[in-house]
C-alpha cells in the first residue's frame, strides 16, 4: 500500500485521496538529517579547488573536442599574438612514454603557446597543472580549463597529497604533465625560483623531465594586464633529464632551474655561447638581481637581445 498504508489511509478505487497523492510525489527527507550530539558532522561535499573532478575530461567526447580547440581557434590565436618561434624539438626525438614538461611563467598565454608548441605524440595526450584556487574557484571556471586546457588543480602553496597522487595517477596511466614549477606567473618580468612538485613527480613515477623557456610572453600579457599586445615570442625544449641515484626533489629542483636559465641564455644569444657558460656556471639566473626594484626594472627593460653580445649577464626573458 506504500505511504498510504504507513498513515492508515484506504484507498478509494485506483486512487488516493488528493492531499497523499501530493504528500507521495515529494522525495524524502525534506532536509538535511541532523546529527545527534557528541557525534562529529560529516565533511561537507566539497567540488571546487583542489576538489574539483576531472575525470570527465579525459573522456573521448572530450578530448576530440579540445583537440578541436587547440588545433583551431587556439593555435590561430597563439599565431596572431605571438608569432612564436619554437626550437630544440628535435632534442626530443629519443624521449619515449609520458614526461613532465617544467617550464618558467610569465603570462596566461604561456599555456596556450605551450600546447600548440609540445609535438606529437605528447600534444594531445598531456594535462596542464593549474592553480587549485584561481582556475577552479568555481565550478564554471574549472569546467572550463578543464575542457580548453586539460587542466587539473594543483595546490601551488605546497605538494598536497591529493594533488601529487592526482598527477601520478595520470602519469602512471600515460599522461604527461605540463607544470610550472615557479608556481604562479613572474610579478615583475624575472622568474621565481623553481619549487619542487615537477622534480617530485619525476623522483616518484621514474619519468624524465623536459626543461621549457618561453620567452617574450610577457610583453604580450603580463599580469595585471587584461588586453593582449601582439609580440614576438620563443618557445627552446632543452634535453630530457633525469633524477640521479638516491637525488632528492630539493637538488633535482635546483638542476632543472639551472637546465631553464640555460635555455634562456640560449633563446638569447647562441648554442655554443650558452653551453659554454652554463659548463662554466656563469649563465645567470631567471630571478635577476638582488637589488632594490627600481634597478631590477632597469636591468630587465634595458637587455635587448643581441645574439654577438658575448658579455651579457642576465638572461633575456
Amino acid at each position: 500500500m506504500g505511504i498510504a498504508h504507513d498513515l492508515g489511509v484506504v484507498r478509494l478505487g485506483n486512487r488516493l485521496p488528493s492531499p497523499i497523492r501530493t504528500l507521495r510525489a515529494r522525495s524524502f527527507p525534506y532536509r538535511a538529517p541532523t546529527v545527534p550530539g557528541g557525534v562529529e558532522p560529516p565533511e561537507a561535499l566539497r567540488r571546487t579547488g583542489v576538489d574539483f573532478d576531472t575525470g570527465w575530461s579525459r573522456r573521448w567526447a572530450a578530448r576530440m573536442c579540445r583537440a578541436a580547440i587547440v588545433e583551431g581557434p587556439m593555435r590561430a590565436m597563439v599565431q596572431v599574438l605571438a608569432s612564436p618561434h619554437r626550437t630544440g624539438t628535435d632534442r626530443l626525438a629519443d624521449l619515449d612514454g609520458p614526461a613532465v614538461f617544467a617550464s618558467n611563467h610569465h603570462s596566461h598565454i604561456d599555456t596556450p603557446l605551450l600546447l600548440t608548441s609540445i609535438p606529437e605524440p605528447w600534444r594531445h595526450k598531456v594535462v596542464v597543472g593549474a592553480a587549485s584556487d584561481y582556475f577552479f574557484g568555481s565550478r564554471a571556471a574549472g569546467a572550463t580549463a578543464a575542457l580548453v586546457m586539460g587542466a587539473i588543480p594543483i595546490e601551488r602553496a605546497r605538494v598536497g597529497r591529493r594533488s601529487a597522487d592526482l598527477a601520478a595517477g595520470l602519469i602512471d596511466d600515460g599522461w604527461s604533465l605540463l607544470i610550472y614549477p615557479e608556481g604562479g606567473r613572474s610579478p615583475d618580468g624575472w622568474g621565481q625560483p623553481f619549487r619542487g612538485g615537477a622534480a617530485y613527480l619525476s623522483v616518484r613515477c621514474g619519468v624524465p623531465v623536459v626543461p621549457i623557456h618561453v620567452g617574450g610572453t610577457g610583453s604580450i600579457l603580463r599580469k595585471g594586464r587584461t588586453m593582449p599586445q601582439p609580440a614576438e615570442a620563443t618557445v627552446t625544449f632543452g634535453t630530457p633529464m633525469r633524477p640521479e641515484d638516491d637525488e632528492r626533489a630539493p637538488r633535482f629542483a635546483s638542476r632543472i632551474e639551472d637546465a631553464v636559465t640555460a635555455l634562456a641564455d640560449e633563446a638569447s644569444t647562441d648554442w655554443y655561447s650558452a653551453r659554454k657558460r652554463a659548463h662554466a656556471s656563469t649563465s645567470g639566473t631567471l630571478t635577476g638581481p638582488e637589488v632594490g626594484v627600481w634597478r631590477r626594472q632597469w636591468a630587465l627593460g634595458g637587455r635587448r637581445r643581441t645574439p654577438s653580445t658575448r658579455s651579457r649577464r642576465w638572461p633575456d626573458l
